[in-house]
């Protein structure tokens, strides 16, 4: 089975085009919401998380707050690193998991949306990446709407992130989100043929 990895930065559109190419026909696994499950209590990595970054992090249902630990991390980079190095393991082994549980499935493709596939070194992992991209008052705006992020936040969390123009740049496939959904969509139906049928090129 071949697998493709999705990336984007925060507010590019990723997880449109991610259900676009559900509509396509290609399974998607959502690398946040397997951070989210790794994370939960009695997931692989919360143990590890809350004795790093302390009771303060941790709500009083016990699940981790991850606004509140993604306000941590992002004020700095080294402790950024430090969570991505107990997180990214076992995120990768519950994506092993998946991947195979949909090959057992019959599929021919599939695809991991995953914001650090460069960051992190591991484009290897896939067959292309494809890098989903818009203009950045474009992010800035998606950000404060769906999630009444202030604009400082919104710009701190993208300058956090590998530049869009070079992520795009080291990446296989390009999807420009910043028209309209007729126009992604134009773009995603292409790149889901060639995904299932015609090969990289």
């Amino acid at each position: 089975m071949r697998v493709f990895g999705l990336t984007g930065n925060i507010g590019s559109g990723k997880s449109t085009v991610a259900a676009m190419l559900r509509e396509a026909g290609i399974p998607v696994l959502d690398a946040d919401r397997i951070s989210k499950e790794v994370t939960a209590p009695g997931g692989r990595a919360y143990d590890v998380v809350v004795r790093e970054f302390g009771r303060g992090i941790v709500r009083n249902d016990g699940s981790i707050d991850r606004v509140r630990l993604g306000e941590i991390v992002f004020a700095d980079p080294q402790l950024r690193s430090k969570l991505e190095a107990i997180t990214h393991p076992a995120i990768l082994e519950a994506m092993k998991e998946a991947i195979a549980g949909i090959e057992r499935e019959g599929h021919r493709a599939a695809v991991v949306e995953a914001t650090l596939i460069h960051e992190s070194g591991r484009k290897g992992l896939f067959e292309a990446v494809i890098s989903v991209t818009c203009d950045r008052e474009t992010a800035i705006a998606r950000l404060a709407a769906r999630g009444g992020m202030s604009r400082n936040h919104a710009e701190a969390r993208l300058r956090a992130q590998m530049d869009a123009g070079r992520k795009a740049g080291a990446s296989d496939y390009v999807i420009d989100n910043s028209g309209d959904l007729e126009s992604t969509r134009r773009q995603v139906v292409a790149l889901a043929g060639a995904l299932l049928g015609k090969g990289v090129t």
